[in-house]
């Protein structure tokens, strides 16, 4: 065979093999469904944050800088004496006040926020009442723990796929096939954590109070969820 045949077969025989591959392909993704299966169980929070905040306005800035650094060291080295409770310091920002025509700064407003974290409940609670003898509420949260949220997320990761091999069955028994083969699947976590706000009510209270109570506290729960996302061919009799 001459070199010019030789070329043109081998041609050929590659022009087939192209075209025969998206037909393969085509092929291959007959019968195939994509399909979602969510399992998700309620957790009670055990994770409580709390934000404070110390704000003041003088018309000298570094009186006022002063001022709010004192009273956020003080509230600092009260917290960290509290056992189980972590602290770290927050947004600090300050801006000039104008006068009314905008063209002159009359006065200058502060404010630093301190962050508080605990599992321990009481021990938090108590603290924050302390502190809003000479801080101001920001905010009082509640959340799920990382580590608990994955040992959740861990535990509910059977049911996921269980959940998800019994809706394969059923669209392949809706379909009429004899069996299924996976062709792909995805775990993923997740979970809607709603923030669960202290009602500003209580935290007047607290602060008004010559005594620093210890407010009751109702944490609430989010619910984790895995959800199993995957693909399935059935097949066909």
């Amino acid at each position: 065979m001459s070199s010019q045949a030789q070329t043109a077969s081998a041609l050929g025989l590659t022009l087939a093999a192209l075209i025969s591959q998206p037909l393969l392909a085509e092929e291959a993704r007959y019968n195939q469904v994509a399909l979602r299966a969510e399992v998700s169980q309620e957790v009670a929070h055990d994770q409580m944050q709390v934000s404070l905040y110390s704000e003041a306005q003088d018309k000298d800035p570094a009186k006022l800088a002063a001022q709010i650094t004192q009273t956020i060291n003080q509230a600092l080295t009260q917290a960290r004496a509290s056992k189980g409770v972590t602290v770290s310091l927050g947004n600090r920002n300050s801006y000039p006040i104008y006068d009314g025509d905008n063209r002159k700064i009359s006065a200058w407003r502060e404010r630093a926020e301190l962050r508080l974290e605990s599992a321990d409940f009481a021990a938090l609670s108590q603290l924050t009442g302390q502190l809003l003898q000479q801080l101001k509420m920001g905010n009082m949260s509640f959340s799920i723990a990382s580590a608990t949220q994955k040992k959740t997320e861990d535990a509910l990761l059977q049911d996921a796929i269980n959940a998800f091999k019994a809706r394969a069955q059923l669209a392949t028994n809706a379909l009429g096939g004899k069996d299924y083969k996976l062709v792909s699947l995805s775990l993923n976590g997740g979970g809607f954590q709603a923030p669960m706000p202290m009602r500003m009510g209580a935290m007047k209270s607290m602060a008004e109070a010559d005594a620093a109570p210890t407010p009751e506290i109702e944490a609430g729960s989010s619910q984790v969820s895995v959800n199993a996302d995957g693909v399935i061919e059935v097949l066909m009799p």
